[in-house]
């Protein structure tokens, strides 16, 4: 009998960029699978470039990326892969964020300032991104810059269990390190066992990655201290 047989089953494709390969190589052992591998270079005039080994056609891929510095080049690999799959006929593209790229700037705190998480979301979505994954974003909101779903994922789970085993709710205090972040402290403290203290900090948007405390709301002298916070 001629025809083409269609099974009904998704590919699945992984796909990683070299920001953190390790953390993929690790991924992919747990599902039981391999990497699809991925000829990725950088030029001589920094320009990224990206091509896959094997076809990609009609797959469910995933293209998981770590943002940790340079942010820009992690980004901009990740963008060039996954504009990769889409030209190569993927199915469906997932981008897999650990950490979303732009998360702190998620609103406008002054005038003529960007809103750079929206930004993120705005060229997953031009490059043919079809889903974002993500741990712990900054902001619950930024789920809704993008257009598409959005799998919010949550690490308490598994550190909970971790920090249960090893801290000694007697002698730990849950130090919240700003009033934005109180309520998840909040949970932490109470899923551990162990008081709440916040720390009333300002910054100067004049002046980055600098912060000064005005004092400490909570008892946590001669405690082991948790900070809570992404």
């Amino acid at each position: 009998m001629s025809g083409i047989k269609i099974t009904g089953e998704n590919r699945l494709v992984l796909v990683t960029g070299r920001a953190h390969p390790a953390l993929a190589d690790e991924i992919a052992r747990e599902l039981g699978t391999e990497l699809t591998h991925t000829d990725a270079r950088t030029f001589a005039s920094s320009e990224i470039y990206a091509r896959y080994d094997d076809s990609v056609r009609g797959s469910d891929a995933f293209v998981i990326q770590s943002h940790t510095r340079p942010i820009n080049e992690w980004l901009m690999e990740q963008l060039i892969m996954v504009d990769a799959l889409k030209r190569a006929s993927a199915k469906r593209i997932t981008v897999v964020a650990p950490y979303y790229p732009y998360a702190r700037q998620d609103k406008k705190g002054r005038g003529r300032e960007p809103i750079s998480a929206r930004l993120v979301a705005d060229l997953f979505k031009a490059a043919g991104a079809h889903r974002i994954m993500s741990v712990d974003l900054h902001a619950p909101q930024i789920q809704g810059f993008f257009d598409g779903p959005v799998d919010h994922l949550f690490a308490m789970p598994v550190l909970l269990k971790h920090f249960q085993e090893k801290l000694d709710p007697e002698t730990l205090t849950v130090v919240s390190p700003d009033m934005g972040r109180v309520k998840v402290a909040d949970i932490w403290s109470e899923k551990l066992g162990a008081p709440l203290a916040i720390i009333h900090k300002r910054r100067d948007p004049r002046v980055m990655n600098e912060v000064s405390v005005h004092e400490i709301v909570g008892q946590v002298e001669g405690a082991s201290a948790f900070s809570s916070t992404t």
